[in-house]
Order: C-alpha cells, then sequence, then structure tokens
C-alpha cells in the first residue's frame, strides 16, 4: 500500500506524534505537512509546505493525497482575540475538510474537545461543536471526530494551567469517571491513523474510546 497523508498542526504535541508515527508506518510513503513554521523534520518521507494556513486556495494545488489529520487548535492564551480564535479552530478545519472534498480525499481525521455541542452555553464548547458541524456537511466518505478530555504529554510550551490540571486528574484518576480521564497525545495519534487505515464508518469517539 502507498499512501500519502497530510498532516494540519504538525508542530504540535498530537500532530507531532502523528507524524512520529506515520514515518514508521509502511503503508506510507509520503507525508505532506501544512504549517505555519517548520518541524525541522528532514525525513525522506516528509516535504514541508511553509503556508499560511488561513490562505487555503494558496496551496490547493498541493493539497492532495489519501488521509488528513487535522490536529489544529489554539489557546486563549496565545490568541486572546475571539474572532482570530473562532477563525482558527473552526475556520481551519472547516476550510481543510473543504478542500480535502474538493480534491477527492476520502478520509479526513480532526482532533475536537470533550463537551463539543454547538448547542451549548459554553462557548468553547459551542465552537468545536460548530467546527464538528462544518466538517460532517462536506460528507467527506470517511470522517472522524475525536474527543479527548485533557490531551497529556511533553509539550515543547509551557501551559501552567493545564499542567496543573492534568496533575490533579492523575493524582485523583481513580475517583475519575473514564470520559473524563486525561488521553495521551500519542494514543490520540495512533487512534486517528487506525481509523483512517479501517476505511471504518463516519464516527464520533469521545474520551473514554480513544
Amino acid at each position: 500500500m502507498q499512501k500519502t497523508a497530510i498532516i494540519l498542526g504538525s508542530t504540535g504535541l498530537t500532530g507531532s506524534y502523528v507524524l512520529d508515527q506515520l514515518i514508521t508506518n509502511e503503508n506510507y510513503t509520503y507525508i505532506k505537512l501544512f504549517s505555519r513554521k517548520s518541524t525541522g523534520n528532514k525525513h525522506p518521507k516528509v516535504e514541508e509546505f511553509i503556508v499560511d494556513l488561513q490562505q487555503f486556495e494558496s496551496f490547493e494545488k498541493d493539497f492532495t493525497g489519501d488521509e488528513v489529520y487535522c490536529c489544529i487548535g489554539t489557546t486563549k492564551k496565545k490568541t486572546p482575540n475571539k474572532d482570530v480564535y473562532r477563525t482558527i479552530d473552526v475556520g481551519i478545519p472547516t476550510n481543510a475538510a473543504q478542500l480535502a472534498k474538493k480534491n477527492g480525499i476520502k478520509s479526513f481525521a480532526v482532533v475536537s474537545a470533550i463537551g463539543a455541542n454547538s448547542n451549548s452555553s459554553v462557548g468553547y464548547n459551542r465552537m468545536k461543536g460548530d467546527m464538528e458541524q462544518a466538517v460532517m456537511d462536506t460528507e467527506i466518505e470517511y470522517t472522524y471526530i475525536l474527543r479527548p478530555s485533557f490531551i497529556a504529554g511533553n509539550r515543547q510550551e509551557h501551559r501552567g494551567g493545564e499542567k496543573f490540571g492534568l496533575a490533579v486528574f492523575k493524582f485523583l484518576k481513580f475517583m475519575i469517571p473514564k470520559k473524563y480521564r486525561s488521553v495521551e497525545a500519542k494514543a490520540i495519534g495512533a487512534k486517528m491513523i487506525e481509523l483512517c487505515q479501517s476505511n471504518a464508518p463516519t464516527c464520533i469517539l469521545e474520551s473514554n474510546e480513544i
């Protein structure tokens, strides 16, 4: 099997694990990375496209392959402007799905968040729900949405509040329902790849199913 994968967000925690696992997977011969900065990865399977992810029309001809792994996400600390935040967390996955559909890509896996619901009274959950609905509306043949709780792993950036939250979750793990326990970024990446390789029906996976 000679497959080409596209990763959005390969410089982030989950995206970096997707990249590492695809490199060692013999089913993939070509991996395209679309991001605003380089990962520095020089593996012969990998080609980087340093682009503005809000300008999809500028790289439409290169956005071709078998699968898309969308691991895009920001934080309030990095993006305090609500409109810009939404442009990243909703706009980029939506535009990626639409371009994937246009270019005949049949599999699309995207990281969302626990509690995503377009009707939620919580702004973050509503935003993620809007993203999910927009992606689903593109009707890509195999669409997979993963809703992890706290994402655990070794981050390059420092997130004090999140680090504290993960420590609490770990300490109280036996008291926390499985659905709300933290999920390792490596496990999220592995599940995304597993789903895309399986050609399983379109689905949404809750945190405890990852």
